[in-house]
């Protein structure tokens, strides 16, 4: 009863919860997108101004499906992980961070706030950086599958401090409407 594991049981264990974990934090990621109308099909979104280094629309479905596919596979390794020193505070942060990740489309093309949504993402990126160490501390291999998602959140991060920066009033543009101001 007190035996360890085998290499084959762990590797099972992890493709259990990988089959689970990938596919679950995918669909919530789409979903937040879907949900919150983000993209450039968003009206509000289409009227304020972008930065230079603004990618093309499909480089983002392209991007965070792949992010969230690796981070589902970093969970799943976690997961797997039973009686690991640390793994409760590891998916702990783990869940936070998600939760945030999922608020920030809602509140960024839903509600229009272009700051809040800023300072959501530099919370967001200090939590995915202590959640990779807690993850690399318990498998190096679930750490290092973070390490992507973490660097397209700081340049998430640049984007939205470009376009708030661009567009001081871009919690209160209406979108397509314009003003014409007629001077006699």
């Amino acid at each position: 009863m007190g035996q360890i594991a085998s290499p084959s049981q762990l590797r099972m264990s992890f493709l259990r919860w990988g089959l689970v974990t990938v596919p679950l934090i995918v669909l919530l990621g789409v979903a937040s997108g879907q949900l919150s109308g983000s993209g450039y099909d968003n009206a509000w979104f289409a009227e304020l101004q972008k930065p230079d280094f603004m990618p093309p629309g499909w480089t983002f479905g392209l991007a965070w499906t792949l992010l969230y596919a690796l981070i589902g596979l970093a969970l799943a390794i976690i997961l797997g992980a039973r009686g690991a020193r640390g793994r409760g505070l590891a998916l702990g942060l783990f869940g936070v961070q998600l939760v945030l990740n999922l608020a920030w489309s809602p509140l960024f093309f839903s509600a229009h706030q272009v700051t809040a949504a800023f300072v959501l993402i530099l919370v967001l990126i200090v939590l995915v950086v202590a959640t990779a160490i807690r993850f690399g501390m318990i498998r190096r291999g679930a750490g290092l599958l973070m390490v992507p998602y973490l660097g397209w959140l700081i340049f998430a991060a640049a984007l939205n401090y470009e376009i708030m920066r661009l567009n001081p009033d871009a919690e209160t543009l209406v979108p397509g409407v314009t003003g014409t101001q007629i001077t006699l």
